[in-house]
């Protein structure tokens, strides 16, 4: 089994001790950063103060992006079916002449 790293991830002034698998260390510092990001954006162009507002729209935006990749991607599967299912039928009207 791989050894767990503790880290400390700071996200809206506070301080996250986590430990984590070492594969995931990457990832979390991303997340972090791009939190931190949104977070000085929101505070610039809304003028909020109340850091737990700030925090709900971050949720808010994240999850919406994650939403919508999920629909992109399904509607390109549905895409992707049909221009399959096309292809079928060709190669079976083909092969039958």
């Amino acid at each position: 089994m791989a050894e767990q790293l503790k880290i400390k991830l700071s996200i809206a002034n506070r301080v996250y001790p986590l430990t984590i698998n070492p594969s995931q260390e990457e990832g979390l510092r991303k997340a972090a950063k791009k939190i931190e990001a949104m977070i000085k954006q929101f505070e610039q162009s809304y003028s909020v103060r109340d850091k737990q507002d700030v925090l709900a729209m971050c949720a808010l935006q994240f999850a919406s992006q994650t939403e919508q990749k999920s629909i992109d991607k399904e509607n390109v599967n549905v895409h992707v079916e049909d221009k399959l299912n096309a292809l079928n039928e060709l190669l079976k009207a083909h092969l039958h002449s």
